[in-house]
């Protein structure tokens, strides 16, 4: 079984790849209808639509302009979340996602830092890496 270190991921805007990433997070969820009837002993559901959002938390880097500064408020971006690489035959996931939120935090004994939230906006799709 193959497993892997959370330092081999990346995550690309488009074709290009976000500058200083720390870490990311994406979850992906169901919406539950449910379709019990009057007189039924147990509730029924049905799976209704899907959703995906996550996070991007990097060291703050004003010069990535085609990654950190690409991902303002509203801005609606093609987002390339890569878990173990992304070499030929990776797995990765890709999906139009819109920037939700960004905060900024710096303290006197540490790195300024960015953290970006986004949802998605549409499928998202499990690829692998030609």
């Amino acid at each position: 079984m193959a497993n892997h270190a959370g330092s081999e991921g990346t995550v690309h805007v488009g074709a290009n790849a976000i500058a200083e990433i720390k870490g990311w997070s994406l979850s992906e969820s169901a919406n539950i209808i449910d379709d019990s009837e009057i007189g039924d002993a147990w509730k029924t559901k049905k799976a209704g639509s899907k959703e995906w959002n996550g996070s991007i938390d990097c060291f703050w880097d004003e010069t990535d302009t085609n990654g950190q500064v690409a991902m303002t408020m509203g801005a609606s971006i093609t987002l390339n979340l890569y878990p173990e690489g992304a070499t030929t035959g990776d797995t990765y996931y890709t999906g139009s996602a819109i920037i939700t939120g960004i905060s900024r935090s710096a303290a006197v004994d540490g790195m300024v830092e960015v953290s970006f939230t986004f949802e998605g906006n549409g499928a998202l799709t499990e690829s692998t890496v030609a």
